[in-house]
């Protein structure tokens, strides 16, 4: 499992958001959002389920899915990939690899 590596991240000045590898890392109750909403993708997570970890709840199960941002499709027919991951750092790993291949074509 890969960690997160704490020199990729870089909080903004108004603390409004984190920037994560040059993308915004946003979160909203159990909704995480990373990436760029100009770009043509963004990525979401939805935590499903927390777990105790050291006194504390964690993410455990997360819905990963990768969005197009086009306004002009439904709702429905943005979501381009999903998968079910355990633990953040599964969810945002896999997550990052899909954006960055459909990003990049």
């Amino acid at each position: 499992m890969a960690s997160i590596d704490m020199k990729d991240v870089v909080s903004t000045v108004n603390g409004n958001f984190v920037l994560y590898k040059n993308r915004p890392l946003v979160r909203e109750d159990n909704v995480i959002c990373y990436g760029n909403v100009s770009d043509k993708y963004i990525l979401q997570m939805i935590i499903m389920t927390e777990k105790e970890y050291k006194g504390r709840a964690v993410p455990d199960k997360i819905y990963v899915q990768l969005l197009s941002t086009d306004q002009s499709l439904p709702e429905s027919s943005r979501v381009v990939k999903s998968t079910m991951k355990s633990g953040f750092s599964e969810a945002l790993e896999i997550g990052m690899a899909w954006l960055e291949r459909y990003l990049a074509s």
